[in-house]
């Protein structure tokens, strides 16, 4: 597939995304800065192997930024910083997979209010699926937490918040061994590394 068709896929994608109603979950893709900040995204990391899948956008990360398992902060040094997103990345950059690595979420769009996160319903999973599958389809899937684990099934890496950093990394190390654009074996070599 061309560059042009492949982004003419990911411009429908996201386009589709900002049209659904999932559920009772706020669609931050309603708003045309979080829309193109996510096509940006898919397309920058169109060719990533891996895909990182967690439950659903955090009303501190993707709410706000648009982008998988990343808050605001990180995007524009401005807005609500967020725990797992800090986590997330700074493992992904020590282990030299971030180019490598896709996030996204079972449910794509926000279960809660501004001020809080809840678990999505069955019915909003369901609702997620068909963007979960496109996103995932030719990539290895690593379930991150319980709720993408129900979903994509076999092992998955602790989510890494209330102090799960830790066996995040550590799981996401044995997760990508060997997976990932010849890197994973340097990961692999820091797995019995201190967890920074």
């Amino acid at each position: 597939m061309t560059v042009v068709a492949q982004e003419g896929r990911t411009r429908m994608l996201v386009e589709r995304l900002a049209e659904t109603r999932i559920g009772e979950t706020f669609n931050q893709y309603r708003s045309p800065l979080l829309r193109e900040r996510l096509r940006v995204y898919l397309d920058a990391r169109r060719d990533a192997p891996l895909v990182l899948v967690g439950e659903a956008a955090g009303y501190r990360g993707a709410r706000v930024s648009g982008i998988p398992f990343t808050s605001e902060r990180q995007l524009s040094g401005q807005g609500p910083a967020e725990a797992t997103a800090t986590i997330v990345h700074r493992v992904l950059a020590e282990l030299g997979l971030e180019e490598d690595v896709l996030l996204w979420n079972v449910v794509p769009t926000h279960p809660g209010t501004l001020t809080s996160n809840r678990r999505p319903t069955r019915a909003e999973v369901l609702g997620g699926l068909p963007f979960l599958e496109e996103v995932a389809r030719g990539r290895t899937a690593i379930p991150v937490g319980r709720v993408a684990r129900g979903v994509l099934g076999g092992p998955y890496v602790r989510h890494p918040a209330h102090g799960g950093a830790a066996a995040f990394r550590t799981g996401l190390v044995l997760s990508c061994a060997g997976r990932a654009s010849g890197r994973a074996g340097r990961a692999t070599s820091t797995a019995a590394g201190p967890s920074r």
